[in-house]
């Protein structure tokens, strides 16, 4: 498993790394022991953190309720919450 996953109970918790204001939102690879994600969105008024749980709830094929931000409203590092297993999520975010 990746270091920037990590089971909890019947779900996950993401760490991740995001760069908002780039030219389009996607998935970098590893940074450190964080996922990399550029995001579209600015980081203003919680644009930013919005997109980036749009962004994973489409890219995981879940509800955009399943998904919530655990930690780092304001910081460039956040912990998502996920309702989808490890396994699972690993394979459909890095190709």
């Amino acid at each position: 498993m990746p270091p920037w996953l990590r089971a909890v109970g019947v779900g996950a918790v993401l760490t991740v790394h995001v760069q908002p204001g780039a030219r389009r939102t996607e998935v970098v690879g590893e940074h450190g022991d964080a996922l990399k994600i550029r995001l579209a969105a600015p980081p203003v008024d919680g644009k930013a953190n919005e997109a980036l749980l749009a962004f994973l709830a489409d890219r995981l094929g879940l509800a955009r309720r399943q998904v919530v931000l655990k930690s780092g409203q304001t910081s460039r590092r956040k912990q998502v919450a996920v309702e989808l297993t490890a396994d699972r999520i690993a394979g459909r975010l890095v190709d």
